[in-house]
């Protein structure tokens, strides 16, 4: 459940919302009644394999070199040259 609390009530105390945040609470700070700020527990993103990272790369080698012949390097040299 997300709890809502004031600035200057999250400033105060600080290190207790962010260890609640560690044990999995959420927190929504406001000013002046509107909310302005979410603390919410860090989750880490799950690690790839080397064969998953692989692929990862491949596809996106395509979407950045087009199709086969598209992306001239020597045109996007001069490009920017007067």
């Amino acid at each position: 459940m997300t709890q809502q609390i004031g600035a200057f009530e999250a400033k105060t105390h600080f290190s207790q919302i962010l260890e609640k945040a560690e044990h999995g609470a959420d927190f929504i700070i406001t000013r002046r009644g509107k909310p302005v700020a979410k603390i919410i527990p860090f989750q880490k993103e799950p690690e790839m394999t080397f064969k998953e990272a692989v692929e990862k790369l491949q596809e996106m080698r395509k979407y950045y070199r087009g199709e086969p012949g598209s992306f001239n390097i020597r045109e996007a040299i001069e490009e920017g040259r007067p």
